[in-house]
């Protein structure tokens, strides 16, 4: 049976069987070395002929095989190698395809020399003090170790083959000189070598998408050091993957769709008018091939083959799957994505980039992911007003419900918080919101469809947010001049909490049981037995992020409970009066548990927390020693893998006369304990 041969020294050459192999097409892979044959999967329509052929040996291997045309997809470096190929190509009268691997810019670096040969280089590199990482292999090291002083200073990259490290050793490079990895690299991996070697000069060679060399120069970038490219840096001559593709299946005499990688871009547009667009992201768009996103965003821009108004991971991603697999997408190289404002700023960039990249992973998708920044409307609003936001509460209302005590508490604790919103409606809600909690001091700067041609900035009352009209984009700045330093620890003392006649935990004992639940930001705690509330108002105060749930079974403590956390303007505590468990069966799952009275229902309050979160953070307070008692057999039928007994005893001095005499308040026992799951 008629077949091809692949000389394979790139990534695009394995990419190429890959894809050959995908529609049974048998061939032969040509490789230089042993790990040149270590990287190729084994498959019966895949025989691999490893080592270095001259001129005069390829003629001789062509003609002992019945063959179809020769594909040459070595290094673009290997001059020589592409020049036997051709030429023994043309003595067997065998069509012969070069495959192309694209080159890619310095993308605007400015730090990137390019340098005809190794010799130069190394010449540069003798005058650049500093450790060097080499990425250029291992066949030109000779080039490099020369030099005694230049040798010492070199980290090598090379492939993790035997004959790679004998080259290596022969030149005097040893031990941790000796970087051998198998690619691709990313931007990431460059960055932490680059630290960790405490590199200060890279040096490559412009190898295209598939050598890394974008990865290369972005990590240069970040780590502000200097690029060297060696050789010629024009563009890899020969045809292009779908070229290849599309030929060798003319050979074969079938029909087939070319698979190729794209790149996929995230792109932030910024406030909607071009002018606040980043270039980066103004030139991906005249670039793009395929222009994705909301309607009104790509309604002014033009695409090489078309445009679609797809803006979610459900409708881009069947979309991308089956484009792929059709004529059309093998034309694709560019795909864009736009979304409003900053891509990394409350963006559904975020969720975007997670989908696809779910994709990419599990193989259902060829694409490489950037993501391109835009500047947001809080950036902008600040500039207009010349104000900063580096020190200022930042939050988002947009498509959000329940926002308004963590909104609250930013207010109340910051003198700026800049606020974005979905429309006119939510501008209105934030106006009544200030009126109902008796904010009305706060002046609000509302920025109408910034950046547009109807742009307007104005300075409103809460009553005048009340009643804004127009329909639009909004971003506002909430300023509060009586912004209140927040409390860093609890600690309120008993009689600033209303009490009445109801049972509360003293303050010494409060502040040590609260210490014992570690909390953390984003906790729901169940404050049960809650009596005055003590426990669920400075739990509360903590963090705006905490959500308690006060539970009491008396109608008058709960009564009391709301008093107190009116008083303490704890927004974030929810009173739910009812007996326990009974009454849980509605509320969140808990990450915390404080127990100050079980009402008799200690082992089901425990049984029914345990089956809600068996990891549980649980606080149990006792006064009796028969609770005590009950508290400990039950803990044998729990698994714990961190348990705190403590009594502790209070003393209080009181005046009698002109003497201070101290007054014993009852012995408290806590327990303190996370549960494990069985």
């Amino acid at each position: 049976m008629k077949e091809i041969v692949i000389f394979a020294g790139t990534t695009e050459g394995r990419k190429l069987s890959e894809y050959l192999t995908e529609k049974r097409l048998r061939h032969t892979i040509c490789v230089a070395t042993d790990y040149g044959e270590l990287v190729l999967d084994a498959h019966p329509l895949v025989r691999i002929e490893k080592g270095r052929m001259d001129r005069e040996q390829m003629v001789e291997f062509f003609k002992k095989r019945d063959l179809l045309g020769i594909v040459d997809a070595t290094h673009p470096y290997a001059v020589e190698v592409t020049g036997n190929i051709k030429a023994a190509a043309d003595r067997c009268n065998l069509p012969y395809l070069r495959l192309r691997r694209e080159a890619i810019a310095a993308n605007g670096y400015r730090d990137v020399h390019c340098v005809e040969n190794h010799e130069i280089c190394a010449g540069e590199l003798e005058k650049i003090p500093g450790n060097i990482l080499l990425t250029t292999g291992s066949k030109n090291l000779e080039v490099y170790a020369r030099s005694e002083t230049l040798k010492k200073r070199l980290y090598v990259r090379v492939l993790p083959g035997m004959e790679s490290i004998a080259l290596c050793e022969k030149h005097g490079i040893f031990g941790k000189q000796i970087i051998a990895m198998q690619g691709p690299f990313s931007q990431e991996l460059n960055e932490a070598l680059i630290r960790q070697f405490q590199i200060t000069c890279l040096v490559t060679k412009n190898s295209g998408e598939a050598g890394g060399y974008e990865e290369k120069l972005g990590a240069a970038r970040k780590e502000k050091i200097p690029v060297f490219v060696v050789g010629n840096s024009k563009e890899d001559e020969g045809e292009s993957f779908y070229e290849v593709c599309r030929e060798i299946s003319a050979w074969y005499g079938i029909e087939t769709v070319c698979e190729k990688t794209w790149k996929i871009f995230l792109a932030g547009t910024g406030m909607g008018d071009e002018r606040t667009m980043t270039a980066e992201v103004r030139a991906a768009i005249a670039e793009a091939d395929i222009l994705l996103g909301a309607e009104r965003m790509i309604e002014k821009y033009s695409a090489k083959i078309e445009k679609k108004p797809y803006y979610s991971a459900a409708q881009i991603i069947p979309y991308l799957n089956e484009l792929q697999q059709n004529e059309k997408g093998a034309a694709v190289h560019n795909i864009v994505v736009l979304f409003s404002g900053d891509s990394g700023f409350y963006s559904g960039a975020k969720t975007m980039y997670r989908e696809l990249r779910k994709e990419i992973e599990e193989g259902r998708l060829r694409a490489k992911l950037n993501v391109l920044p835009g500047i947001s409307s809080v950036s902008y609003l600040a500039a207009i007003l010349g104000e900063s936001y580096q020190d200022a509460a930042i939050f988002s209302i947009h498509g959000k419900t329940n926002w308004e005590s963590q909104l609250l508490d930013m207010i109340e604790f910051n003198e700026r918080t800049y606020l974005l919103v979905s429309g006119m409606e939510d501008v209105n809600r934030v106006g009544e919101l200030l009126m109902r909690e008796n904010m009305e001091h706060c002046r609000v700067c509302v920025g109408y469809q910034l950046s547009y041609p109807e742009q307007a900035v104005k300075e409103l009352s809460a009553m005048e947010c009340c009643q804004v009209k127009w329909q639009g984009l909004y971003t506002l700045l909430i300023r509060n001049d009586k912004a209140r330093l927040r409390w860093l620890t609890h600690g309120l003392a008993d009689g600033e909490f209303l009490r009445e006649k109801v049972p509360m935990t003293k303050e010494e004992v409060r502040e040590i049981s609260i210490c014992k639940l570690h909390l953390h930001e984003n906790a729901v705690v169940y404050d049960i037995g809650s009596g005055t509330g003590s426990i669920a108002v400075e739990t509360a105060r903590l963090s705006a992020s905490v959500q308690v749930y006060a539970i009491e079974q008396k109608p008058q403590a709960a009564d009391l409970i709301k008093k107190n956390t009116k008083k303490f303007g704890t927004r974030n505590v929810k009173v739910i009066e009812g007996t326990a468990p009974m009454c849980m069966k509605e509320l969140p799952m808990p990450t915390h548990a404080f127990i100050g009275g079980s009402g008799g229902n200690l082992r089901q309050i425990l049984n029914t927390l345990y089956q809600y979160n068996p990891h549980l953070r649980v606080v149990i307070n006792a006064v009796s020693v028969e609770t005590f008692v009950e508290i400990k057999e039950m803990l044998l039928e729990f698994p714990t893998k961190e348990e705190e007994l403590l009594q502790i005893q209070v003393n209080r001095s009181g005046k009698v006369g002109n003497y201070h005499m101290m007054q014993a308040e009852n012995p408290i026992w806590i327990c303190a304990f996370t549960w494990k799951e069985a």
